[in-house]
C-alpha cells in the first residue's frame, strides 16, 4: 500500500502548519510544543529553524522568541509591537 503525500514547497508547508496549528484564540503556533519542529523534520529532512529564520529575514512570515522556541505568524496576523514604549522610558517623568 502506498502512502499518499502531497508534495508542497517549505514555504507553503509552514504558512498551512500555521492555519491549521493554531489554537484559537491565538493566532500563531510555537515552533515546539505545537509539533511543527517535528513534522517539518519528517517531511522534508531537514532544520526548520534555517526555514523560518530564512522566511522571517524576507518578511513572509513573523517570529517571536518564547520560551523553549519562537512564536511563528502569518506577518498580518502577528502582535503589533508596542512603539510607545522606548518613549515613555526616555521620556520626561509624569506625575501621577
Amino acid at each position: 500500500m502506498e502512502e499518499s503525500v502531497t508534495k508542497i514547497s517549505e514555504e507553503e508547508f509552514v504558512f498551512r502548519a500555521i492555519r491549521r496549528l493554531r489554537k484559537p484564540p491565538y493566532n500563531g503556533i510555537h515552533s515546539v510544543y505545537s509539533g511543527f519542529n517535528q513534522a517539518f523534520k519528517e517531511h522534508f529532512g531537514k532544520n526548520p529553524v534555517e526555514v523560518t529564520k530564512k522566511m522571517a529575514e524576507e518578511g513572509k512570515i513573523v517570529t517571536r522568541p518564547v520560551r523553549g522556541g519562537v512564536m511563528l505568524y502569518i506577518p498580518e496576523e502577528a502582535p503589533k509591537p508596542k512603539d510607545n514604549v522606548l518613549k515613555k522610558i526616555l521620556g520626561p517623568e509624569e506625575s501621577s
